[in-house]
């Protein structure tokens, strides 16, 4: 995916020392969790997120010049065996994920204007590690170009074309008579001869 960033920071990440973190917003069942790498409340672009420090990591991001469509793997540890239902259940397959890199200045800590996204992707399932006083859990990320590789179930029929058509026309406040029927033809053109010019007197006088 294309990453556009500031003069700043592009400047910053060839500075001899680098200072980063990583933001993370993921889309669960019931609300989005804001979090990032470092240590108790940031607030950046009206979202505010909680710190998790070691307690929360992300699995390399690559990217090579193929059109591929490569995972990545959020951890979270440390969490209480009582609250892993929790966590499984509100997991949201298809949930979205965006992660992105903050860069901060090396010697006053302030961040430098703005953070990269570096990657966005839909949740998949989690694997959890259950030990003795903690859990960790493995949430798996797909990349968006997954959806590539699903077949799509549209059909080229009236009833098709209304799913798309008639929510957006009520989104615009349109009538229901400016709906477009061209679809309703499809059925009819099934085993249809069809002559061009002047009609023979059978089918076989071609």
């Amino acid at each position: 995916m294309p990453r556009v960033m500031t003069p700043a920071v592009a400047t910053a990440l060839c500075a001899p020392y680098v200072r980063i973190a990583l933001l993370a917003s993921m889309q669960f069942a019931s609300s989005t969790e804001y979090v990032w790498t470092g240590i108790g409340p940031f607030a950046w672009n009206g979202m505010t997120f909680q710190g998790v420090g070691d307690m929360g990591s992300v699995s390399t991001i690559s990217e090579d010049s193929n059109v591929e469509a490569k995972g990545i793997t959020i951890e979270l540890n440390g969490i209480s065996p009582n609250n892993l239902t929790n966590v499984l259940s509100e997991t949201r397959i298809l949930g979205l994920v965006q992660i992105w890199l903050a860069v901060f200045d090396p010697v006053t800590g302030v961040l430098i204007s703005d953070p990269v996204m570096i990657y966005q992707g839909k949740m998949d399932e989690p694997a959890t590690n259950d030990g003795a006083e903690t859990c960790i859990c493995d949430i798996n990320v797909e990349n968006a170009l997954v959806d590539l590789n699903r077949p799509c179930y549209r059909r080229y029929t009236n009833d098709d074309q209304q799913l798309d058509l008639a929510a957006t026309l009520t989104r615009l406040g349109l009538p229901a008579t400016t709906l477009d029927t061209g679809m309703r033809f499809v059925p009819g053109l099934q085993e249809r001869v069809t002559f061009w010019g002047t009609s023979p007197s059978s089918i076989n006088n071609v």
